[in-house]
């Protein structure tokens, strides 16, 4: 079965002195093409919300509303995306991965191994699991929702919930928890550094990512690793 992705892929990328996240490398890639190749085995449409820039393959670009708003109005955004043109009976299940993981692959392997697993077994039985997500959990325990699977349904019935409860009518920095709240999430280990992400100079340095043009990058940060809720975009 093929489950859609929305990759996240926007923000302000405040540590790294503004130098775009997607557009940094690893072996000759992009963090965006990275996150790209990461997603297509899972077989769906593949949604970028972000800037447009030039990649490998067609994928489709949106941007959230406000630009800026924060994660979860990403993933509101990439879900209108997957919603327009599509029949009710397209992918149930959608892929929510942040750019800013190089090794994200083989986790984001074992949380779609599992979630369609469950779909399988679930189908099989002919009653609807319990689980309205699978989130990477990493050694130390730690949740991470921007490399995860979630039931379609369930995220665009926590995003309408929201939309309606804010003056705005948006999600403008509505944290991540905020749109995950109430819904029952299982957990999934994954392998060791896949959820480790870029967001300072020495991360950077750490993992093997270098900016497009070489430079020497910026003095590092020693700033710990943003929670998911400060992350991208």
């Amino acid at each position: 079965m093929s489950v859609d992705a929305i990759i996240l892929a926007g923000g302000r990328s405040s540590r790294l002195g503004g130098v775009a996240k997607a557009s940094l490398l690893r072996d000759g890639r992009t963090l965006l093409q990275l996150a790209i190749d990461a997603a297509r085995p899972a077989g769906g449409r593949v949604i970028v919300v972000g800037p447009e820039v030039e990649t490998a393959d067609p994928v489709r670009f949106v941007r959230e509303h406000p630009v800026f708003g924060g994660p979860a109005a990403a993933v509101a955004a990439g879900l209108d995306a997957l919603r327009d043109g599509v029949a009710a009976e397209g992918p149930v299940q959608v892929a929510v991965l942040a750019c800013d993981m190089p090794d994200a692959a083989p986790a984001l392997a074992a949380v779609l191994d599992a979630a369609t697993a469950t779909a399988t077994a679930t189908a099989t039985a002919a009653t609807r699991t319990d689980a309205d997500g699978w989130v990477a959990v990493d050694d130390s325990g730690r949740e991470q929702p921007l490399l995860a699977v979630y039931r379609r349904e369930a995220l665009e019935r926590r995003v309408a919930a929201l939309r309606a409860s804010q003056p705005s009518g948006d999600l403008a920095g509505v944290s991540v928890r905020q749109l995950l709240a109430g819904l029952v999430l299982r957990q999934v280990p994954i392998p060791d550094g896949g959820s480790a992400d870029v967001d300072t100079w020495a991360d950077a340095t750490g993992l093997g990512v270098v900016t497009a043009v070489e430079s020497p990058a910026p003095t590092a940060s020693t700033t710990p690793n943003a929670d998911p809720e400060e992350r991208l975009p």
